[in-house]
């Protein structure tokens, strides 16, 4: 189908306002697939989509930037994953030259240093796969929910996605709660990151990722050393 107008986004947040994700994703698979695929990092949020997609279709397509610097138990959960679905996940790495120029000339942390230096990083080991990722895609689906931080409580169940050509970006758990997302994952035993159980509600590389205390935010944990409304990557620019 042709690139959705803005009218009909805004009739297709209306249609899906109050109804369960997987009529979201029912009509995502129905519209778009083949060239369509969930952008996974294997949070809680990102796994329950999964086990829905699987039961709408099996050949639903999942995808995995591997930045280098992953937590070990986010790659246990990934091959949990694969095995328990028997899916092929499509994993993307950074480039590797530009990997190695960043290292040799910053340092391994220079993330830390500076807003514009984490955002160097994310961008090679981040946006630069994104972009590879969706190349040729007519849509893609993410685990974002609006409660999850300042940045998106504007977050839409589908969006025009400007900065990749303004093709579909569906976000199937916008209104979820945390509490819904985790009795999803409990009642149907889906395979979850096991950080999530040691105080990571969010979870992205292991260096720029800590557990929260009692009556920190969700998002706490990511980049705790900038201020709330930086906190994305990169790879989700739009409304807050």
């Amino acid at each position: 189908m042709a690139q959705l107008t803005a009218s009909e986004v805004n009739a297709l947040n209306a249609r899906f306002e109050g109804r369960p994700p997987q009529e979201v994703l029912k009509w995502g698979l129905e519209t778009f697939h083949p060239h369509i695929a969930l952008a996974s990092s294997f949070s809680v949020e990102d796994v329950t989509i999964i086990d829905m997609l699987v039961k709408l279709n099996p050949a639903a397509r999942v995808f995995a930037l591997d930045t280098g610097r992953l937590n070990e138990e986010t790659y246990q959960v990934a091959d949990a994953i694969r095995q328990r679905y028997g899916i092929t996940i499509e994993f993307y790495f950074p480039d590797r030259v530009a990997v190695e120029r960043l290292e040799r000339a910053k340092g391994l942390f220079s993330f830390r240093e500076s807003l514009a230096n984490r955002h160097e990083c994310c961008g090679i080991r981040k946006v630069e796969p994104l972009n590879r990722a969706l190349s040729g895609l007519k849509a893609w689906m993410t685990g974002l929910r609006r409660e999850q931080s300042v940045t998106r409580t504007q977050v839409g169940y589908v969006e025009l996605d400007a900065a990749h050509g303004n093709i579909a970006k569906l976000n199937p758990l916008a209104a979820w709660t945390s509490d819904q997302v985790s009795a999803y994952v409990r009642e149907n035993t889906v395979p979850y990151n096991k950080l999530h159980d040691e105080g990571y509600p969010s979870i992205g590389c292991a260096p720029c990722t800590r557990a929260i205390k009692a009556g920190e935010h969700p998002r706490a944990g990511r980049w705790w050393w900038e201020n709330p409304e930086h906190k994305e990557c990169g790879l989700h620019v739009g409304k807050h």
